[in-house]
């Protein structure tokens, strides 16, 4: 069974023996993958649209895996059923996973891993789960359609950072890979472009950008050693 790189690296970070909700699981694609290649024998797959599920029940008819995959229609955390330990949330932007995760708080006490691939807004995203009571396990990244993707995987359990580690990763940040090294290359130049834009009086933003340039020039510097 062929699934995009994205959603086969997530399927790979959840673990063995554990009862995973897909939330936003568009046609389900992630869900019957870990039923099928992976040998979950259960998952659920949400979304709060009725058109995805649609096309989720099409496929997960053609992959004979009913038995295996509840589909639920329901908001966020709403779609929490009894025993799930593992939530993964794929491709959405990083403000609606945050607003997710702070609205129904009291499910997240049962939910041991969270794996969030946001497609924007990622320094959000950590600061959020962080407060949530997660720490960070680990980062990654994976190339799809000529864009590149984080992947950060939560585990329950506090950690310390700071707003350093929420902007370039605490984990992503120790790795050398070239992948990483071009991500935070373009990053760099992105935030020298915002910085020449801004007016002469947005002292502050000024301030922000210069202090994201320092440390993406820092974090750099460790792949020319």
């Amino acid at each position: 069974m062929k699934i995009n790189s994205r959603l086969k690296t997530i399927a790979s970070l959840v673990p063995k023996d554990s009862y995973p909700l897909d939330i936003g699981c568009d046609h389900a694609m992630l869900s019957i993958y870990l039923v099928k290649e992976c040998n979950f024998s259960k998952v659920v797959a949400s979304d709060d649209k009725e058109g995805p599920l649609l096309g989720a029940k099409k496929n997960i008819d053609f992959y004979h895996v009913k038995k295996n995959i509840q589909l639920v229609q329901a908001d966020g955390l709403e779609a929490y059923q009894d025993g799930v330990d593992v939530i993964t949330i794929s491709g959405m932007g990083g403000i609606l996973i945050s607003q997710i995760f702070e609205k129904n708080k009291d499910v997240l006490e049962k939910v041991n891993t969270i794996i969030l691939s946001p497609n924007n807004h990622t320094p959000l995203v950590r600061k959020e789960l962080t407060k949530c009571g997660y720490r960070i396990e680990d980062e990654l990244l994976v190339k799809e359609n000529k864009i590149t993707y984080p992947i950060l995987v939560f585990k329950k359990g506090r950690g310390k950072y700071h707003s350093k580690d929420y902007y370039l990763g605490p984990v992503l940040s120790t790795k050398k890979e070239e992948i990483i090294y071009k991500y935070y290359a373009k990053e760099l130049k992105d935030q020298y472009q915002i910085l020449l834009i801004l007016p002469t009086l947005a002292i502050k933003r000024k301030f922000i950008q210069k202090r994201k340039i320092r440390w993406l020039k820092k974090v750099l510097k460790k792949f020319k050693k």
